[in-house]
């Protein structure tokens, strides 16, 4: 006599959320218990134009959407279990999330030096950071607009963890002119081509000499210490952005100066760095 044995689906995965950023979408859920042997979670992905399409496969409970541009797009996602048998769970509760409107796109450029487009344009650009102690011996010095980005901006920012470049604290200044004390809270875009992947540290963010706040960096990929232009097919670059809104307070007429002081880790490397107002 054979007996039938019946397949069990996998539990529907609860507990979905994500949060939006510049560019990206994270998203987390609570795993299956430990007695479903998971194969993988298969994330899916859906927008008021597009039906549901099969975004990625991953083992663990939480996933990256990268590369989603830098307007604010709603994007609903949902999550299905596929167990070691290949069957599959009902799909999760979906959920909606918007990747963040940068600054660039959304407010008016007031100073910036660098292009918002992936690619280094700076001094000492790509992969002669070893020439940093000769080349900028006080560190970085720039005033918007009569300074030059490729002479007296550089491409990577050392830390204190570089002992190619002294094994010390380093700053840049960026130096811009305001005919007038600003109406509403302005806005830094600090968009990086890639970073140390292990230790990028932070640095304390100052306008005018009162500090803001201190910025974490994300990790990269290492590799932008010799390339420069994450645009490339299948680039190894790990480009990350950071954007602070700053207290109109903190302003007033005449010249402004923007303090970054890298105390904290190893390099970064800069993609733009600029001042934006508001609408």
């Amino acid at each position: 006599m054979m007996i039938e044995t019946r397949r069990h689906n996998p539990p529907t995965i609860t507990g979905l959320g994500g949060t939006g950023d510049i560019g990206i979408v994270t998203l987390s859920w609570t795993p299956v218990p430990w007695a479903t042997v998971v194969d993988h979670y298969a994330v899916y992905v859906s927008t008021a134009s597009s039906p549901w399409t099969l975004l990625a496969k991953t083992v663990y409970p939480h996933f990256v959407h990268r590369g989603l541009g830098f307007t604010g797009v709603t994007r609903s996602y949902r999550i299905v279990t596929v167990d070691a048998a290949g069957s599959r769970s009902a799909p999760s509760a979906a959920v909606a999330v918007a990747n963040k409107t940068s600054v660039t796109v959304s407010g008016t450029p007031i100073a910036q030096v660098g292009v918002y487009d992936g690619k280094g344009e700076f001094a000492l650009t790509p992969n002669k950071s070893a020439q940093y102690p000769v080349k900028f011996p006080n560190d970085v010095d720039y005033t918007y607009p009569t300074s030059v980005p490729t002479e007296d901006w550089c491409y990577l920012m050392p830390g204190p963890a570089d002992k190619w470049a002294g094994s010390k604290n380093h700053q840049v200044l960026f130096r811009f002119d305001l005919p007038e004390a600003p109406a509403k809270d302005l806005d830094l875009a600090l968009w990086l081509i890639d970073s140390h992947a292990k230790i990028p540290g932070s640095a304390v963010l100052s306008v005018n000499g009162t500090m803001v706040e201190r910025l974490t960096f994300a990790p990269g990929a290492t590799k932008g210490s010799t390339i420069s232009d994450s645009t490339l097919p299948n680039s190894p670059l790990k480009p990350s952005y950071l954007e602070r809104p700053l207290p109109k307070d903190l302003f007033k007429p005449g010249q402004n100066v923007i303090q970054l002081l890298k105390d904290n880790g190893s390099w970064i490397a800069f993609d733009a760095f600029g001042i934006y107002g508001r609408p």
